[in-house]
């Protein structure tokens, strides 16, 4: 009986162990840049940007078509607003590209195409710490209440530890007993 009871405990813990790794990655949101549209053209990335709360953690999704757009990282705003690609950051052409957003503070991307930039083609991205309020930031804002698509990130990451640590304890329940 006892070398039944040692798989079970450790059975637990395994999936304590992939329960906890898994509500870590619930807590950050991926952004896929543009939305629907994606990193094209015909994207408003102002107004797109303007509806996301981009948090330490959560990742940018540049989804493009490789050969025809790129994604350049700017190092100021300066460089983003005259389209200076020649000093970047960093310079990505894949088609598919994941940014990690690792600390506070605001970022600048620019399509590296000819032309692209100065056509609207940019997006500049403002992180806030993991643990910012998810309250509006614009106090000139006439309504108080923010917009579904604003808020919809925020219910999922303020629920994803309560969902798995409820698993958790079901589960070491149904195991243990």
């Amino acid at each position: 009986m006892e070398g039944v009871l040692g798989y079970k405990v450790l059975f637990a813990l395994v999936v304590v162990m992939v329960a906890l790794i898994m509500s870590e990655e619930a807590l950050a949101a991926q952004h896929v840049v543009g939305g629907s549209q994606g990193w094209e053209e015909s994207a408003d990335f102002s107004s797109w940007a303007s509806t996301q709360k981009f948090k330490v953690g959560d990742q940018l999704v540049f989804k493009y078509t490789s050969g025809l757009h790129s994604v350049v990282e700017l190092g100021s705003e300066s460089a983003y607003k005259s389209c200076d690609i020649g000093s970047s950051v960093n310079s990505l052409n894949g088609g598919n590209n994941v940014v990690k957003l690792n600390k506070p503070g605001t970022r600048y991307f620019v399509c590296g195409t000819l032309g692209h930039c100065d056509q609207g083609m940019k997006v500049k991205i403002t992180t806030v710490a993991a643990d910012a309020s998810d309250s509006p930031t614009s106090s000139s804002s006439s309504s108080s209440s923010p917009t579904s698509t604003s808020t919809a990130p925020s219910l999922s990451r303020s629920f994803a530890p309560v969902v798995s640590i409820s698993l958790i304890f079901t589960l070491l329940f149904l195991v243990l007993f």
